[in-house]
Formats: structure tokens, C-alpha cells, sequence
């Protein structure tokens, strides 16, 4: 007897089970990107996607009009709702068969993603300013959205976050860069902002571009065939770990126990949850997202890769191409920060990760529709994490307000555009010289020339209407310029309108960083 009620107590629990499970399947669900107090984007069509059982019909209704579509045999759903102006707030509601998900407060207005390493993930709080930034931060039309960080080592289809409106009380743990850019935005347009932040400090860029596109590219490869090796042999170095930290902690109780130093623990060997692991950031962290419709991205990375600056030539533009293709959007807007001044100066010419760094992003510019904000003169050489965050902002916003808004500003400071030699001068011309080129506070700083010793020297620079003429006493035949080339230069040349001249150089000798993969 009791074996029967026992079969029938199982029989019970296992209906039950399969009657949660079927009504799970059954629910309609979508990404938590898709919510309550959102934005989406204006002038394109507006991806709704989620999951419902396989063939279940769910009608999706948004601003006076309903689309209707089918669950496919895995049981996911996408519809394109119309194009829409900027506006609302509107209801998003999205009916199954057996539950309906209502949405309020949905506006429509500019989608950006922000994103990159600890530059982009440092908050509001610890900006200049901070207690007045936050206090005037009342932005109801600005909603922010912060991706949970988190690792994974396949595509994930949602992440942990959710829309919240712009207040004093929401803004201080949100990226200052994205929030900055967004105010900027918002201010100038007069429409509901959105901005996606997704982050992590420290991370280099192959953890957020996928491992289709680095096994794609011989020169990135490797990356992905490296990491694979790392976690086959995870396990193994998880055990041999675990043992080391036990006898550590022996070794260190009786240290502690006799008054002695704490010895130095064992390293944690790299797995499955690093943020470093090739395409982890991305499976976790931008899969999610795609396909929300969004005008552009921002981005502010590169520490992580300085060390292998050659190596980043390709490896940024082919993950701003991963992201685009992931979209499906076309090339969609994508401007980035380029590393700011940082450590000790030095007091002569010479080679730098960080300057290489500077070059390899600014080759990415041959992308279509990008852009980059200077911050080679608002570093901090004693914080790789300066709190001028405002400038930053702005200046990733130029970009945007000049290319996509149509809004007569200047972006760009000078960019360099060609050399000639006329004896012993060198003549360089600049591209983005609006209201003319500047010196400011004085004469020209971190010019350097060599001749065929291919030897810099710190050279004098000067002004001549739309060209600067470098000379030294020291090189009589001039045969490249560098300027800014330095982790942390004394740089002060601008442009008419405020805006820094980029650093670079008109040679293109292998540098310290060549080969390093």
C-alpha cells in the first residue's frame, strides 16, 4: 500500500512539474531590454522580440497599432513595429494565448549603447563636481539602462537590468561618460534619450567581440585558440589551486599565530567566469541587446590592449563591424574616446604602448561613420581614472550633434593631413583647423624631429596660418615629425574651437608593440 501511494505520489509531482513547465513555455516573455520606462528608437523600425510557445500567436500593440506574428518551432518571435517620431510616454502591450505583458511609460527618442572598460563603468559619484552633477540630474525624457556584468561562454539571449528614469536618485552609480553624452544629447534635441550602459573595468576588447569574428580574422585567431587551451585545462588548475590555497592557509594561520607577515596567496587560475575570456563580455553583455533598434554606440576602451596596440589595428575595427553585423542595422553610428594622458612625463622623445595605442584607434576612423573625443589634455597623471568626465562627454557628443543631428558644430581638433620638407623645416598640414590653429598658453609643446638617425629631438614649433613649421638646430635634413607621442605629453595645440589636435607621427617605423599578440 505504501509503495503504491508512493508511485502515486511521484505520478502527482511529476504532473505538476509538467503542468509548470508547459505554462512556462506557454507564458509569452521578452528581454528584459524591453520594458517599462523605455526608450525607442525614432525613425527606424522598432525590433520586439521574446519567446511564447512553438506557433502560439501574440498580437503586439504600440501607439494605436497592432502587429500580429507566430512563435517559430523554438519558440521565439520577432515582429518590426513601424517607424515612429519622438513622443509618448505610450503603453507597449504584448498579448499570447494565455498572458498579456503591459508596458507603460515608453517613449521614443534617441538609443544610444555605451560601453568599454573602466573609463565608460565609472559612475557619476566619482566625477568632478559629483554632489552638484547628481543634485541637477532631474532628467525625467533621460532613461538609463546598466547591464548587470556578468560572463558567459555562449550567446545569451537576456541580462539583468531594467529602464529607470533619470533622477538624483538614479544617476550616481550610472556611467558618467554615457550620462554626460546623453545630457548633451538630450539638451541640444529636445527629445527622450536612452542610453544602454554595459561595461566592465579592466577588460580588453576581444571579451566584448565574438568568437565568430576572431576566428574569422589569422590575426585574431589565435586569441580564441589560446582561451580554448585555458579552459581545457581549467579543471586540472582548479584542483591544483584549491590544494595551494590550503596549505596557504596552514602557512598563514600559523604566521598569523606567531606573529609574522601573511604569506602572498596563490593566483586564481583564469576560467570560464574571467572577464577577460575571449567573446565572454560579448555573449554576456551585448548579445542580449541585439536587436533593439539604436541610433549609435560610444566607447571608451584601450588600456587593456595598449601592450598590444598593433594587434588592436585589427581588432577594433573588426568588432565595430561584429557589432554592426550583429544589428543588422547597416554601419550605425560608433565614436570612442581616445586614451587620455596618463603617468609620469618624460623628459625626452621616445617610444610608447600608449601613443600606439592613440594611432591604432585613430586608424579605425577609416571605418565609415565613426568618431573620436579627445582626452589628451583632461588625463591625470597620477589617476588612470581622471574625473573629467564632463568634457569627455561633450566632446563624444560633437560627434554625434555634427554628424547625425546636422548641428553646425565643430567635432574634431586638428587632425594631421600631410608634410612637406623645405630644407631644414618641416611643413605640416592639419585637417579640422575651424576658427584657425592655436597655441595655447604660449608656444607650441611635444614636437619632436629626427633626421636619417631616425633620432627625435625636441623641436621648435611654430604656427604659420594652416601649417606648422617644426625645425631644430640639431637636424639639418628633416625626415619625420612626432607630436604627443608619449603616454602622458604636455600638449597645446588646438583649433579656433577649443578642441585638441591629435597626436601622431609621419613615419610609420615598426614600433614597440609590433608583433606583440
Amino acid at each position: 500500500m505504501a509503495r503504491v501511494m508512493g508511485k502515486r505520489i511521484v505520478c502527482v509531482f511529476v504532473l505538476c512539474m509538467a503542468v509548470v513547465v508547459f505554462n512556462a513555455m506557454a507564458a509569452v516573455s521578452v528581454p528584459s531590454v524591453i520594458g517599462s520606462h523605455a526608450v525607442l528608437q525614432q525613425g527606424k523600425p522598432i525590433p520586439i522580440w521574446g519567446k511564447a510557445s512553438p506557433g502560439e500567436e501574440i498580437a503586439i500593440t504600440f501607439n494605436g497599432k497592432t502587429i500580429k506574428t507566430k512563435a517559430g518551432a523554438e519558440g521565439k518571435w520577432l515582429v518590426k513595429l513601424p517607424k515612429a517620431k519622438a513622443g509618448g510616454p505610450y503603453e507597449l502591450a504584448i498579448a499570447g494565448k494565455d498572458n498579456t505583458l503591459k508596458f507603460d511609460d515608453v517613449l521614443v527618442g534617441e538609443v544610444w549603447v555605451a560601453s568599454g572598460q573602466s573609463n565608460m563603468q565609472m559612475a557619476v559619484n566619482g566625477t568632478n563636481n559629483a554632489p552638484q552633477e547628481i543634485a541637477a540630474a532631474n532628467f525625467p525624457k533621460i532613461r538609463l539602462f546598466s547591464v548587470k556584468r556578468t560572463v558567459a561562454t555562449q550567446p545569451q539571449d537576456n541580462c539583468e537590468a531594467a529602464w529607470t528614469a533619470c533622477t538624483p536618485a538614479s544617476v550616481p552609480d550610472f556611467s558618467a561618460v554615457a550620462f554626460y553624452f546623453g545630457r548633451e544629447i538630450h539638451k541640444a534635441l529636445n527629445v527622450p534619450v536612452g542610453l544602454i550602459h554595459t561595461s566592465w573595468g579592466g577588460t580588453p576588447a576581444e571579451s566584448w567581440t565574438s568568437r565568430g569574428m576572431l576566428e574569422s580574422d589569422p590575426a585574431l585567431k589565435d586569441i580564441v585558440v589560446k582561451w580554448d587551451k585555458t579552459l581545457a585545462d581549467y579543471p586540472d588548475a582548479k584542483i591544483a589551486y584549491d590544494a595551494a590555497m590550503a596549505e596557504w592557509q596552514k602557512t598563514a594561520d600559523k604566521a598569523k599565530a606567531d606573529g609574522q607577515p601573511e604569506p602572498k596567496k596563490p593566483g586564481a587560475p583564469a576560467g570560464p567566469d574571467s572577464p577577460w575570456l575571449a567573446s565572454g563580455l560579448y555573449n554576456a553583455m551585448i548579445a542580449p541587446l541585439v536587436p533593439y533598434a539604436i541610433q549609435g554606440a560610444i566607447w571608451y576602451q584601450g588600456e587593456s590592449n595598449a601592450g598590444r596596440a598593433y594587434q588592436y589595428r585589427k581588432l577594433f575595427p573588426a568588432m565595430i563591424q561584429d557589432w554592426r553585423n550583429a544589428w543588422g542595422e547597416g554601419p550605425f553610428e560608433f565614436y570612442f574616446v581616445q586614451l587620455a594622458n596618463f603617468t609620469k612625463r618624460l623628459p625626452d622623445p621616445g617610444d610608447s604602448e600608449w601613443a600606439e595605442l592613440r594611432e591604432a584607434q585613430n586608424m579605425t576612423l577609416d571605418l565609415p561613420n565613426t568618431g573620436t573625443a579627445l582626452a589628451i589634455d583632461i588625463g591625470d597623471a597620477d589617476d588612470i581614472h581622471p574625473r573629467n568626465k564632463q568634457d569627455v562627454g561633450k566632446r563624444l557628443a560633437l560627434n554625434a550633434l555634427a554628424k547625425v543631428y546636422h548641428k553646425h558644430v565643430a567635432f574634431s581638433g586638428p587632425m594631421y593631413k600631410s608634410m612637406q620638407v623645405k630644407g631644414n623645416k618641416a611643413v605640416l598640414s592639419f585637417n579640422h583647423v575651424d576658427g584657425g590653429l592655436v597655441a595655447k598658453n604660449g608656444t607650441l609643446k611635444s614636437f619632436a624631429l629626427c633626421g636619417d638617425d631616425k633620432k627625435f629631438v625636441w623641436a621648435d614649433a611654430v604656427i604659420n596660418g594652416k601649417t606648422v613649421v617644426v625645425s631644430s638646430p640639431k637636424v639639418a635634413k628633416p625626415v619625420a615629425v612626432r607630436y604627443g607621442w608619449a603616454h602622458n605629453p604636455e600638449c597645446n595645440f588646438y583649433n579656433g574651437a577649443g578642441l585638441p589636435a591629435s597626436p601622431f607621427r609621419t613615419d610609420d617605423w615598426p614600433g614597440i608593440t609590433a608583433g606583440k599578440n
